[in-house]
């Protein structure tokens, strides 16, 4: 389950994309990248950016991250313009509210935050020893957590349908998902919560610092199908 965090969100534009600094996603931790998260959760540096977050929340006729952050992928160009026009209208489904994806390296970092909170040192070679190791995503493997509302049931999050779409074309299942223990039910009667999904691209050819897509099918029996683009130059 992936831990509350208290960190300011990073919410990024196409533009923030474009002139971020260059990271790459890091699919198996490494002595430096552990002991820089490490550091930066000690504050003895600033800390490396862990994970990308696409707020798709929507602010004047336009998501917040950016005109670009999400894209038609099936059901032609009403469905991005309806969810545009009324983010709060679920009579067609229910709406994206922000997309995370984030690796080892942030994993890490609440492990590191957790030492330093109950006053204990964290060196990057006990990081990267067997036991903190096995406690955090398996070499190679990304989380993506989807943020979810207006959901007619619980049962309804089942039904989403999730990909990610290698730079050839091909569409890449999640290897297993998961939820976040933070679904509830609101006043109208809908649901929101966290839908958490694990990839491996490495193994469809992505690569570490690629531009993939990320597709979406909400449980809305309808055509409409959605495309966030993940940077994951954009995070280590």
């Amino acid at each position: 389950m992936r831990l509350l965090d208290f960190r300011k969100p990073l919410l990024l534009s196409l533009t923030a994309l474009l002139s971020a600094p260059a990271f790459a996603w890091v699919p198996k931790l490494d002595d430096a990248t552990a002991k820089n998260v490490i550091d930066g959760a000690y504050g003895r540096r600033d800390l490396p950016s862990t994970y990308l977050t696409v707020d798709l929340g929507v602010k004047d006729g336009q998501f917040v991250s950016g005109p670009e952050s999400v894209k038609v992928f099936d059901g032609g160009a009403q469905c991005v313009t309806d969810w545009l026009a009324a983010p709060g209208d679920f009579s067609k489904g229910s709406r994206l509210g922000s997309v995370t994806a984030s690796g080892q390296a942030d994993q890490l970092y609440f492990q590191a935050t957790d030492a330093r909170d109950n006053f204990r040192n964290l060196s990057a070679a006990d990081a990267l020893g067997a036991d903190l190791s096995k406690a955090r995503l398996a070499d190679g493997e990304l989380r993506v957590d989807i943020a979810v509302r207006g959901l007619p049931s619980e049962k309804a999050r089942d039904a989403y349908l999730v990909r990610m779409r290698s730079a050839d074309g091909k569409l890449v299942a999640p290897v297993r998902r998961s939820y976040v223990n933070d679904f509830k039910q609101g006043e109208d009667g809908k649901w929101s919560g966290t839908l958490v999904y694990y990839f491996k691209p490495l193994d469809a050819g992505v690569g570490a610092s690629d531009r993939v897509d990320l597709l979406v099918r909400t449980e809305a029996d309808t055509n409409c199908a959605y495309n966030v683009a993940l940077n994951l130059a954009s995070f280590q």
